[in-house]
Formats: C-alpha cells, sequence, structure tokens
C-alpha cells in the first residue's frame, strides 16, 4: 500500500529541519508518496496567500502531513488573514484537526539540560491533549469596537469569545482517557471553572464521560496551579487534557522541562485518524539558513506519523530508537550543547539518525 504524505517545510528553519526527518522516512524503504507544497510566508511570497488551494488540496488528500514551522517578522505588517500563522489555524480547520497530542518526554541522557533539578525531572514522561478547533482562537464574535457600557464607554476595545460546543469537548475527553488507559490510567483535566462558564461546562463534560472509564483516576486542576505544578513536581502528571488556549501555554512549559523546545514533537489528529504533525517549536528565522537548528523534534513528528496515521509502530519504534542512541553516544545540537558531549549542525544530526536507524 502506498501511504501519501504531504511535505510542507514553511518558513525560518522549518526547511532545514523537515529535509531531516524526509531523510529519515526515504531511508525506510517502503512506498511513500512524498510530495512537498508551500505553506506560510513562503507560500504568501509565491502566491500571495498563507494557504493556497493547492497545498489545501494535497493536505487533505494525503494520509498525513509533515509540517515544519511557519512565520517570520517581516511578514507581521501584513493583514492578520495573510500572515504565516494563519495556515497552520486553516490547516486544523479545513482538515477537522480537533486533537494535538504532544508527549513531553525527557531522555535520561538530556536530564542536566532541563531547566529543573535532574532529581526533579528525572523519568518524566507527561502526554498533553490539546483540544484544537475551539476555545476563544476560533470563537466568535471577536474584533475591535468602541465600548458600550463600563467605565470605559466611548473607547476602543479588543474582544474575543471563548467558547465550546458539547460534541467538541466529548469527543476530546474521550480521546484522553483512551490515552490514559494505554499509560498509567491517571487523567487531569485542566480548567479554570472556578471563573469561566466555558471551564465549568468543560469540566461538567469531562466528569460525564469519565463514568464510561472507571479504570482511569480523574483529576481537576486549574490552570494556574497546573503551570506551578508542572515545574514543582512534574512527575505528578500522566495524561493531562486541556482546552485551545490553556493547552498551548502548558505544552510549551512542559517543554523546557525536557531541555528544549527542540526535542518534543506533537501530533493534531481528525476523526478518522488523518494527522499533521510537526515540531512545537517556532519558525526561528533568527537562526535560518545556519544549520544549527535541532531537527529531533521533527524526526520525532515523523516517528509519530507513522505510528499515529499510517499505522505503522515498528518503524516508529526505529525511528525513536535511533533518536535515543545518538543522544547516548553524546551528540548534541547547540540548544541541548554541554560539556562533555559533542556539538553538531542540523545536517550532521540528521546523518548520525540515518546511521543509527540502519
Amino acid at each position: 500500500m502506498t501511504h501519501k504524505i504531504a511535505v510542507l517545510p514553511g518558513d525560518g528553519i522549518g526547511p532545514e529541519i523537515v529535509e531531516q526527518a524526509v531523510r529519515v522516512l526515504r531511508a525506510l524503504d517502503q512506498p511513500f508518496q512524498i510530495d512537498e507544497a508551500k505553506v506560510g510566508g513562503a507560500a504568501f511570497d509565491a502566491f500571495e496567500h498563507p494557504l493556497p488551494p493547492a497545498t489545501l488540496a494535497l493536505a487533505k488528500a494525503s494520509s498525513a502531513v509533515l509540517f515544519g514551522a511557519v512565520g517570520d517578522w517581516k511578514y507581521d505588517s501584513l493583514p492578520r488573514e495573510f500572515r504565516p500563522e494563519q495556515a497552520i489555524l486553516g490547516l486544523r480547520r479545513e482538515m477537522g484537526l480537533f486533537a494535538n497530542f504532544r508527549p513531553a518526554i525527557l531522555y535520561p541522557e538530556l536530564a542536566n539540560a532541563s531547566s529543573l533539578k535532574p532529581e526533579v525531572v528525572a523519568g518524566l514522561d507527561i502526554l498533553i491533549l490539546r483540544e484544537l478547533t475551539g476555545d476563544i482562537y476560533f470563537g466568535k464574535p471577536r474584533g475591535v469596537r468602541t465600548a458600550e457600557d463600563g467605565p470605559f464607554k466611548g473607547e476602543r476595545e479588543g474582544y474575543d469569545t471563548m467558547r465550546y460546543a458539547e460534541p467538541e469537548v466529548r469527543r476530546i475527553a474521550h480521546l484522553a482517557f483512551q490515552a490514559a488507559m494505554k499509560r498509567n490510567k491517571r487523567l487531569c483535566s485542566v480548567d479554570k471553572a472556578n471563573v469561566l462558564e466555558t471551564s465549568q461546562f468543560w469540566r461538567d463534560i469531562v466528569i460525564e464521560v469519565s463514568q464510561e472509564y472507571p479504570d482511569v483516576a480523574l483529576s481537576h486542576m486549574y490552570v494556574d496551579n497546573a503551570a506551578m505544578q508542572l515545574v514543582r513536581a512534574p512527575r505528578e502528571f500522566d495524561v493531562i487534557v486541556t482546552g485551545n488556549l490553556f493547552g498551548d501555554i502548558l505544552s510549551d512549559e512542559a517543554s523546557m522541562l525536557t531541555g528544549s523546545i527542540g526535542m518534543l514533537p506533537s501530533a493534531s489528529l481528525n476523526a478518522a485518524g488523518q494527522g499533521l504533525y510537526e515540531p512545537s517549536h517556532g519558525s526561528a528565522p533568527d537562526i535560518a539558513g545556519k544549520n544549527i537548528a535541532n531537527p529531533l523534534a521533527t524526526i520525532l513528528s515523523a516517528a509519530m506519523l507513522l505510528r499515529y496515521s499510517l499505522d505503522l509502530s515498528p518503524l516508529a519504534d526505529r525511528i525513536e530508537g535511533a533518536v535515543r542512541k545518538v543522544l547516548a553516544d553524546g551528540l548534541r545540537t547547540a540548544d541541548i550543547f554541554e560539556d562533555g558531549t559533542t556539538k553538531v549542525s542540523t545536517s550532521e544530526m540528521g546523518d548520525a539518525v540515518l546511521k543509527a536507524l540502519r
């Protein structure tokens, strides 16, 4: 069976890191059909839109999408609908990618690279499930208007709407419980139910869904407390499920527990298992073209692609094993380099993973 994979490198360091992940996929000697298209700022430069129709069509027709990163300061003056970041939001919306799986795993060799003491983070293995297509990022109405009441009546105000429909909460809750069943059977739902009606609604639905998973221990935590506990006692967490806004913040916080955001892959899935796979970091235009970016998050994202969308877990295991080997061999890109290890470039890290894979 030929699996179609859409490759969207994007901007900044995106092309460099995606190149290494594609090299790894091709080295598996599988019948992959890999097609590339422009997205983000690169697509705007070529087609005057960050998500051209041809790119969207390619993504929707593929079994999975391997995505790099989008964004550059030079596009900040564009109208919001033409900025590179709109491409990823558009893909999530058009492909129905409602569930973001973001693992935060600390490899033993990187314990000293974490921002926390090794004894606090050693053995860390957290899975964060973030709902992707609802919440304040997509809620309407939104915009800028003149305030009609309140202490600043007559002044301009910006506003966004936080909202969730019951089916949106139920489907991400089910996935979270199912993920917890495959791990340590502990699920923490993060919200702000003490002040937000949307969060209380979220909590009520999660509790209802929990009745179908009696073997999973469900807990609840306010987002501010969760942010604190992630740096106080991160190993207390197993699976975390939360909304779009809170998940965006907490998953980036969790990334620093692992030594570098350059180590964190992610998967965004729809109901059919079709997914978009990308590193958790951004486009880092300040280091683009310097061959110093860490490609491991993107390579690990390719492994998630094989596992979740193509049902090729043995191949995903091979890639993850190769990454563990290069780390055990002491190879490090600049973001995770420390005394006693060997600093390598983006392409050299790709070479090392390919060698370990073989």
